[in-house]
């Protein structure tokens, strides 16, 4: 009976740590920082040659991409139209959704807005991402899902400062903004019956949570939305670690079973193509080290396969967690593929310990001029109950 007891309070812990409160909030502020500033980032860079990669001028002409999407149902916005007008209205728009992300304004909104500039520009030209690609794709449906800005963003700044994060009337503006899109798409048949929904649900909860939000901020209505958005937020947390996982795990296992990796030579071919040697001394110099290219080969299989194992070991995950960054780190540099190692970084980045993410918050806080002239910037507490995180996370 003691056993069953025992077990029912911890169970009931677990539900009340689960439903009182969104875990991993820095972590999912960093995911949220990293992979709206990659995409961004990409889509800058890319700018001068947009035409040809996502629209009119490119050899994935409009015709081809709508046969595609009309045999798989992939969602795109770029098929509403084949005019150059709303090609450039949609990168546009994707651009400032991204930047909006990046820097937690009216996070609800633009985490939506984000989802569809990816995948509108990604389903348009299928055959111009990479890995780095499918795992933007995947996470920009995710964070959909979660409160990604209770810290870092201008959202949390606002809450602070006038006691709401829906404060001020651009919310609503936006919001109606989109509700006119989506009416616009529901009524010319753009959507299929799946993002029909989804949009709606979104649309129809994000309305009813500024509603209550504004005149019923202490309410029970306010209490039960928290508990099922915490739910929706730690559902998709779980997922997105889920998801990285299962990134390295397969990765990891494909490569045992390749006869290059399994002599240690993989690393040595891709250094002698020119699209992956942007440094060809430097690649050089590496592919001439046979024991160089034997250990980074090895090691990468190594630690792709192990990471998945470590999670609930805080001190082996944390150090398996630097290299595989310093790994991405190295495949930007010698491989030339930064936006690939971006997202794998941001993606990793769930799993920084967030004793580590406060206390770089706070130096970052210290560094800007006018907090210099303050108090010294406090390090909040890691065991208070915002940041409250699995083992996973510390």
């Amino acid at each position: 009976m003691d056993g069953v007891r025992r077990a029912r309070a911890a169970l009931g812990r677990a539900a009340a740590q689960v439903t009182g409160q969104a875990l991993g909030p820095y972590q999912s502020a960093v995911v949220r920082i990293g992979f709206a500033g990659t995409w961004l980032f990409f889509l800058l860079c890319e700018f001068p040659v947009r035409a040809e990669l996502y629209g009119p001028d490119g050899p994935w002409s409009w015709r081809l991409a709508e046969r595609l999407t009309d045999s798989n149902g992939a969602f795109t916005v770029l098929m509403w139209s084949d005019s150059t007008l709303w090609f450039e209205i949609v990168y546009a728009v994707s651009v400032l959704a991204s930047l909006g992300l990046l820097l937690g304004w009216r996070t609800r909104a633009t985490s939506v807005v984000f989802m569809v500039g990816v995948l509108s520009l990604q389903n348009r030209s299928v055959f111009m991402g990479d890995g780095g690609d499918n795992v933007i794709h995947l996470m920009a449906i995710y964070l959909v899902l979660t409160r990604c800005a209770q810290v870092w963003s201008l959202d949390a700044r606002r809450a602070r400062l006038r006691g709401s994060a829906s404060a001020g009337a651009a919310g609503p503006v936006l919001w109606v903004v989109l509700g006119a899109v989506f009416a616009y798409g529901t009524a010319t048949g753009r959507f299929g019956y799946g993002w029909l929904a989804a949009f709606a649900a979104l649309w129809v909860v994000c309305m009813l949570w500024w509603l209550v939000d504004r005149y019923e901020p202490e309410g029970e209505g306010r209490a039960v939305l928290d508990v099922l958005a915490n739910l929706l937020h730690n559902a998709g947390l779980l997922v997105i670690m889920a998801e990285v996982c299962l990134i390295y795990a397969t990765a990891g296992w494909y490569k045992i079973q390749g006869s290059r990796w399994q002599d240690g030579t993989a690393l040595y071919y891709p250094l002698g193509l020119d699209y992956f040697t942007p440094w060809p001394g430097l690649s050089a110099l590496v592919a001439g080290s046979g024991t160089l290219v034997m250990l980074l080969s090895y090691g990468t299989v190594a630690v792709q396969v192990a990471f998945p194992f470590t999670l609930f070991n805080r001190r082996i995950k944390n150090v398996l967690l630097a290299v595989m960054m310093l790994e991405h780190v190295g495949i930007a540099v010698l491989l030339g593929l930064p936006f690939f190692s971006l997202a794998m970084i941001a993606a990793d980045a769930v799993f920084l310990p967030t004793v580590f993410l406060v206390w770089l918050g706070a130096r970052c806080a210290a560094l800007r001029p006018s907090r210099r002239a303050a108090e010294p910037v406090s390090v909040p507490d890691p065991s208070s109950p915002v940041p409250a995180q699995g083992p996973a996370l510390r």
